[in-house]
């Protein structure tokens, strides 16, 4: 297993009656991708302060390297550990009277990197992200979609370690999402024998099911589950569903019925005329065995349509369809 980089024990912060984040415990490992996820105000944003040391904790802490981020006794308060981890908040956060590269440069500065070093590699983030040609524009002048961009390049300006990306994608058009998609992918591969690691927090299951290689999905403060988005879609939500047309149509639905069940217990049966909708988690997986089944028993399946369950069928059965605030 691939080393811890972060590690949360036991956080907890409450505000009055309310708890934020309840006892929240979980690792992410060197150089994958950690989708973050939970519906609005499952306390994702609190979650994420508390890691970056934005905020204190009431209880538990935060490992960066086996290193507090922050609490009493720390050296220069935590700066030092926070300082590994670059930040992009959802809201876009600008100078409207600096340059883009002079808004690096500043940036840069401030976690302490000579000039000429933050003005090399603000340039090499502008180039990367297609701002190359706005250099010397004022964030003013920039659309929306452009300084979006300019705020994912100040979270890693400074080279950070861990790279926490809120809502990356919104207010992108499709190639900038396919841009920025690929960057992220990017970071974190190995670059200069170390690799970065990067929080991403979404509302865009496709982009969370895509992107990350595990998934945290916490509702009212607390972790609802942590695995791989292949294994979750495995064991939770709706199931895969096969639409099966038969040749000589649906005489016997009862017999169509306990031949799937015969296969797993959890298979979900409808029928239309001469079509089967068979749900089961993990179905596509055995169509094969399904396929067999009904033609051992006389059916004669032809034509086959699949739709694979979803994060998205995940998240909706783990949180619930009510609308948030």
């Amino acid at each position: 297993m691939s080393e811890i980089v972060l590690q949360t024990q036991h956080l907890t912060k409450r505000y009055g009656a309310l708890t934020a984040v309840d006892d929240l415990s979980l690792e992410v490992h060197a150089g994958e991708i950690f989708g973050f996820l939970g519906p609005n105000g499952a306390g994702k944003t609190t979650a994420i302060n508390l890691i970056c040391g934005l905020l204190k904790p009431d209880a538990g802490q935060v490992f960066i390297h086996d290193k507090p981020v922050n609490g009493p006794g720390i050296r220069d308060g935590g700066a030092e550990v926070r300082a590994r981890v670059g930040v992009c908040p959802q809201n876009t956060i600008l100078w409207d009277k600096l340059t883009c590269l002079e808004q690096l440069e500043f940036i840069g500065e401030m976690y302490n990197m000579p000039s000429k070093l933050a003005r090399a590699r603000g340039s090499e983030l502008l180039e990367i992200l297609g701002l190359a040609e706005k250099r010397r524009r004022l964030a003013s002048t920039l659309s929306g979609g452009m300084k979006r961009r300019l705020n994912l390049a100040l979270a890693l300006v400074h080279d950070p370690e861990i790279v926490v990306l809120d809502e990356p994608e919104a207010g992108l058009d499709p190639q900038s999402r396919v841009l920025v998609r690929e960057y992220i992918q990017s970071l974190a591969a190995s670059r200069g024998g170390r690799s970065r690691t990067v929080i991403l927090t979404t509302h865009n299951m496709d982009e969370a099911d895509r992107m990350a290689d595990r998934v945290a999905i916490i509702d009212h403060g607390k972790l609802l589950v942590l695995d791989a988005p292949e294994a979750l879609k495995q064991r939770l939500g709706q199931g895969d569903t096969v639409e099966i047309k038969l040749e000589d149509g649906l005489e016997d639905e009862a017999k169509a019925r306990q031949v799937l069940q015969d296969i797993a217990s959890d298979v979900k049966l409808e029928t239309e005329a001469r079509i089967l909708h068979v749900r089961a988690l993990h179905a596509v997986g055995r169509l094969a065995d399904i396929l067999q089944a009904l033609t051992a028993a006389g059916f004669r399946p032809g034509e086959v349509s699949l739709r694979t369950n979803s994060l998205e069928d995940v998240f909706i059965q783990l949180t619930g369809r009510r609308l948030r605030e």
